[in-house]
Parts: structure tokens; sequence; C-alpha cells
């Protein structure tokens, strides 16, 4: 095969890939937002009742170790905090694993959650996992730090 005659297949293949880094860009601030909101929703409506709150944490969940009102100050905080990092991409990796750990906290503190429950914190675990492990993507204050800081 000659060089002529690839050109424009491997011209094709460039742009495919071109087209799938931009998508892989949109894809990562979008899975970004999506957990971010589900767990900021969650730590909306926690400080929505305080009281119901540490009601939970102190008669429902099984946290180990840690007073109910400490827990439930600890996982609203960080329901609050972590997503807002997701979202803008700073400190995203850390985010990402604080968010892990809260999730598997919650599941092995909740012993009545349904088979749905647990299917909803896999998922949710394996984004932030993805997150963690992959990074934020090009679309974030960490990408932009890290271009602004490495040396040339």
């Amino acid at each position: 095969m000659s060089t002529n005659a690839a050109s424009p297949l491997w011209q094709s293949v460039e742009k495919t890939r071109s087209g799938l880094a931009w998508l892989s860009t949109i894809f990562d601030l979008g899975i970004r937002i999506w957990v971010a909101q589900v767990f900021f929703k969650s730590g909306l409506t926690k400080i929505d009742n305080w009281d119901s709150t540490v009601f939970l944490f102190g008669n429902v969940y099984s946290v180990p170790v840690l007073p109910p009102e400490v827990a439930a100050l600890l996982a609203t905080t960080a329901e609050l905090a972590l997503p807002v990092l997701l979202v803008i991409g700073l400190a995203t990796r850390l985010g990402a694993l604080g968010l892990f750990i809260l999730n598997y906290v919650a599941v092995i503190s909740f012993p009545d959650m349904g088979a749905v429950g647990i299917k909803d914190h896999i998922l949710w675990g394996v984004m932030l996992a993805m997150i963690f492990f992959h990074g934020p993507g090009r679309i974030a204050i960490d990408e932009w730090l890290r271009r602004r800081l490495t040396p040339a």
C-alpha cells in the first residue's frame, strides 16, 4: 500500500480520534456533574431538617465509631463541599475519593438498603472510582493548573 493511498484513511482515523477526544472531555465533565448533584442534593436534604438527620444517624444508620452528631456533620459537610470540587474540577481526585468513602460508609451503615439502592451506590462508586483513577478531564481547574505549572 502506498503512502498516498493510506493518507486519506489515516486522516479519517485522526479526525475520528480527535472527535472522540472532544466527546471524552464533555463526557468527563458530565460524569462529574451528574454524580456531584446526587450527593449535593442529599446534603441539602440533610440540612433541611437537621433534627431528623441527627435522629437518623443515631437510630437508623449504624455508623461505626463516631457519635451521631459528628457523623451527621461530617457526612453533610462532605456532601455539600466535595461535589463542588468535582464540578469545578479542583482537587478533583481528592473530592472523588472522599465521596467514594462516604458512599461506601453509607452502604455498610444502612442495614435495610434494597437491591435498587445497592445498585445506585455501586453505580456512584464506579463513577467516583473512574474520576479518581482517570482524573477530571480537560475541563477542570486541576488541568488548567497542571498546564500552567508544568514546565514546557
